[in-house]
């Protein structure tokens, strides 16, 4: 299966929401929605866990993707992902990508493709 890259940079098919929602495991749901509520300090249900990646038109998203901006702006532009905005790199992008190196290099390396 090919790479699903979000809007953002980071790499959907190896995000385990997606992975999970894509075995359709339960208990591995289990796993993420703890390890996600404690690294972010939240309260993630099981339930919440099902996702088939930010760029495909899903009613299955995480539901930080649902309100994500980055997300929104990609999908209002029809781009694949911000790598090919005309507006690369904007301020939210940026910050984003600060605190996520490898959404940075992911993008980056589709930059370096367009030339």
């Amino acid at each position: 299966m090919k790479d699903i890259i979000g809007f953002c940079g980071i790499n959907c098919s190896k995000c385990p929401a997606f992975v999970a929602t894509q075995k359709n495991d339960d208990a591995e749901r289990e796993k993420v929605s703890e390890m996600w509520s404690k690294q972010f300090n939240v309260s993630i249900k099981k339930e919440d866990i099902n996702c088939n990646g930010c760029i495909v038109d899903s009613p299955n998203l995480f539901s930080h993707c649902k309100v994500c901006e980055i997300r929104k702006c990609g999908k209002s532009k029809g781009i694949e992902n911000c790598g090919y905005c005309d507006s690369f790199a904007c301020e939210k992008l940026t910050a984003f990508m600060d605190m996520v190196p490898d959404a940075k290099n992911n993008l980056m390396s589709f930059r370096q493709n367009l030339k």
